[in-house]
């Protein structure tokens, strides 16, 4: 049996018994025993495990320096590595791998440093869009945006969500800030929204009444004084404003029942007297000429301003032959319901309860099905087809659900 390395192997031999050995620079040190067999194939077997250690250092360098480990795994990768040469069972120039190992500190020390002025200069970033965030959120608390304001700060929380924390105590006291904010916003908003309640309520109070006189006048036979006092019952019902909208409208069709049956006794009434009214029928056409050209949708203001004259003008023209009063009174109703309907729609397309309820809808939707689509990413790198077929249904649901939000919102446009 050879007892020494070749000269190509100037770092290792082995002893008549077998005994494999490294050179370093600390010395000889057995790594391993081969008593048996050929000592060429036991040099090569631990001159491979010396190649495959150098393949290892090689790598482990290549990863340090593109940057794939961040300083600290760099370090547990060095530390696992260098114990892993230091010790190893293998015959090769071992310490020109811990020398290799060695040199990449100063490369993990600037990476730390490149990380560390990153890492401060993200702070910096976030300091300056916290304190944006704080002043524009402060800013919404003094003003009165009911309709966006709040969309508006539910935006800042998210964007304040996604920022890095700031040194504790400064975190902390923007935070307070921001907080304060919010809720005085908040409590400044359901005010508005509660006074808002209160006048409808009123405005239910109000109407209840006027409905309660009107029902009172529709038996009178004082046709004129009594005609006259429901154009007064209606300039106030108009004045009073939208109660509630499903009691608004229940009280409105009380309100014109007591009317309808006014008038429509005072049209029997006056039945006899049709032959007489021949003229003030061609009047009332007339007006009614004027009254179906308005156009409330696209000028409420406008029609109710002409509705009111027109109304007057109307009253004041009088009787009409008993065969033209259903057909005329018919037609001047309709233009009445259609500004009443007109102002309604109105009120219905700016109610701004129902906007924010419709928005807070839309964006609870839109943030869901973000969500779940980060999820779904994540099951689908993961390979979970159970999973990932669970979140596409859940997907597609909300998706269908957003649809019928959107289009709930575009309403109020």
């Amino acid at each position: 049996m050879s007892q020494d390395a070749s000269p190509t192997q100037p770092w290792g031999r082995i002893d008549d018994q077998g005994t494999v050995y490294v050179r370093t620079g600390d010395g000889e040190r057995v790594v391993g025993q081969w008593p048996d067999g050929d000592p060429a194939e036991a040099m090569a077997l631990y001159t491979r495990r010396y190649e495959g250690l150098a393949v290892e250092v090689e790598l482990l360098e290549k990863r340090i320096e593109s940057g794939a480990l961040g300083p600290d795994e760099a370090a547990k990768a060095v530390a696992l590595v260098r114990g892993s040469v230091v010790d190893a069972q293998a015959v090769g120039d071992l310490d020109s791998l811990v020398a290799r190992i060695d040199a990449l500190a100063p490369a993990i020390d600037a990476q730390r440093e490149v990380r560390r002025a990153a890492r401060a200069g993200r702070v910096a970033e976030a300091t300056t869009a916290k304190n944006r965030i704080v002043e524009e959120a402060e800013t919404l608390a003094t003003g009165q945006d009911w309709k966006n304001g709040a969309d508006r700060l539910r935006a800042l929380l998210e964007e304040w969500k996604a920022l890095p924390r700031l040194d504790r105590g400064l975190d902390d006291a923007l935070w307070h800030r921001f907080s304060s904010a919010r809720t005085t916003y908040t409590r400044h908003r359901k005010s508005h929204f509660a006074e808002q309640a209160s006048r409808r309520d009123d405005a239910q109070a109000t109407k209840t009444q006027l409905v309660a006189e009107a029902q009172a006048l529709q038996d009178s036979t004082e046709w004129g004084p009594t005609a006259g006092a429901y154009r007064e019952l209606m300039r106030r019902w108009k004045a009073a404003g939208p109660a509630p909208r499903g009691t608004d409208e229940r009280l409105w069709r009380q309100f014109r029942a007591a009317q309808d049956h006014f008038f429509a006794a005072r049209e029997e009434t006056n039945a006899q007297l049709d032959a007489e009214f021949g003229a003030n029928a061609e009047v009332k056409r007339a007006i009614l000429v004027e009254a179906e050209a308005l156009e409330p949708l696209r000028d409420l203001a406008g029609a109710k301003a002409a509705l009111r004259d027109l109304s007057e003008r109307w009253e004041a023209a009088g009787k009409v032959p008993r065969g033209d009063m259903k057909e005329l009174e018919g037609r001047m109703r309709a233009v009445e319901d259609a500004v009443h309907d007109a102002e309604q729609t109105e009120w219905d397309r700016t109610n701004p309860e129902a906007r924010a309820r419709a928005d807070e809808t839309v964006g609870k939707l839109e943030r869901s099905i973000a969500d779940l689509r980060t999820d779904l990413a994540k099951a689908e790198a993961a390979g979970k087809a159970k999973r990932v077929q669970d979140i596409t249904e859940s997907i597609q649901a909300r998706e269908a659900w957003l649809d019928q939000a959107k289009k709930a919102l575009s309403d109020f446009s």
